[in-house]
């Protein structure tokens, strides 16, 4: 471990804060590192294994489709490709579908057909304070996280960041520049933040009223995260455009965009591209992963065992009211929020939670974050809560 451990950091750009474990192997919800040690995943490769390690389902897909055709680009059609767009297609309000290889690319994506749908003048989106949107220059720029913006100035224009949860503030920002309003169902990186119903219903009636393209980036919280297939499916109304990635492949890169016929038409060949976008392998992973999604009672299913989690981490927060003042999230993916006085030992937890084999993470340095597979039992979600309590008494 110690020679893979020497190599990396002596090989790659030191972009991660990496923990020192080597993992080799993974099935269900567990992962194993080369000195055999097994870890319970609560993380899921960051909401990306949404179907556990290596589900048997994916992986005959992914070796079924290896051996047959592996790549050709997008000047030729294929039916991996097209199974998945009549999926995605079919199981959404979307008419048209753009396939990338990752959540940042989907959302490049998104922003440049509302730029082009929105005409000349109107580039500004408005976006979140507390969002993440992704790591490229113009991603970064939508991101309302001043953290991610330090030493990238001058970022791209024609983005601005609304206080999160004031409609009204929101609505003084909108110019005849706007073009679109763009942002989570659900905040994962800004810390486990559900947007409020109202809120998310006051934006979309805002973009009808000035004609603005409503975004949803579901990246995160898409793909039966939340217990729906979609998370804004629980709000009640519907995007002009969606991003998705993460889950849609358990694994394999795989990103989409998703508009409306209407907006969607503002795009046209040579508008926008993607020489790895939709690679058949990635979509034979994600028609699995559909498929399984779509099954008789598993969206059932995770909202129930979403709702035993908050249960359960509740429970522990009213055990230690010092450290912990509550929990948020929907669905499987839940935050234990963190007091004042626990913020500063937030690494410290999550730390001490690696070390007994448990993998979580600290998000937005204000909650503790938890992404189980979605395959996760109860019994497991038991055992995470004992390790996190034998964390606590540490305190």
């Amino acid at each position: 471990m110690e020679n893979t451990i020497q190599k990396s950091d002596a090989l790659f750009v030191n972009t991660y804060g990496r923990y020192p474990a080597v993992m080799v192997e993974g099935k269900g919800c567990y992962l194993k590192d080369n000195t055999g040690k097994e870890y319970l995943d609560f993380l899921s490769g960051i909401a990306v294994c949404s179907l556990g390690h290596c589900h048997p389902e994916v992986t005959a897909a992914i070796v079924g489709q290896a051996e047959k055709l592996v790549h050709v680009s997008n000047l030729y059609y294929t039916e991996p490709q097209t199974r998945l767009a009549e999926l995605l297609v079919d199981n959404s309000f979307a008419d048209r579908i753009f396939l990338a290889n990752s959540g940042a690319e989907a959302n490049e994506a998104a922003l440049k057909l509302a730029r082009k749908h929105g005409g000349p003048g109107r580039y500004e989106v408005i976006s979140l304070e507390g969002s993440f949107h992704g790591r490229t220059l113009a991603t970064v720029a939508a991101t309302g996280q001043v953290k991610f913006h330090k030493g990238f100035e001058p970022l791209p224009e024609g983005f601005v960041h609304a206080p999160f949860g004031d409609l009204a503030a929101l609505e003084k920002m909108i110019t005849d520049k706007t073009c679109a309003i763009f942002c989570e169902p659900l905040q994962g990186e800004g810390g486990v933040r559900p947007l409020p119903r109202e809120y998310v219903q006051g934006i979309r009636e805002l973009c009808n009223k000035h004609k603005l393209v409503l975004i949803f980036d579901e990246v995160q919280v898409g793909m039966g995260r939340t217990g729906t297939l979609f998370g804004h499916e629980h709000f009640g109304i519907t995007p002009d455009i969606m991003t998705s990635a993460k889950a849609l492949g358990n694994g394999l890169p795989i990103g989409a965009m998703f508009a409306t016929e209407e907006v969607a038409a503002s795009f046209v060949p040579g508008d926008h591209a993607s020489t790895f976008g939709g690679n058949p392998v990635a979509c034979a992973a994600a028609v699995a992963v559909l498929k399984t999604l779509l099954s008789a009672g598993f969206l059932d299913s995770v909202k129930e065992k979403g709702a035993y989690l908050a249960e359960s981490l509740q429970k522990l927060a009213e055990l230690y009211p010092d450290y912990a003042s509550g929990v948020r999230g929907m669905g499987l993916i839940q935050g234990l929020v963190l007091t004042e006085k626990g913020v500063p030992r937030g690494a410290e937890i999550i730390n001490a939670l690696f070390q007994k084999g448990v993998l979580a993470n600290f998000a937005a340095g204000a909650v503790l974050r938890f992404l189980p597979p979605l395959v996760v039992s109860e019994k497991e979600i038991d055992d995470m809560v004992i390790v996190l309590k034998e964390v606590f008494e540490t305190l």
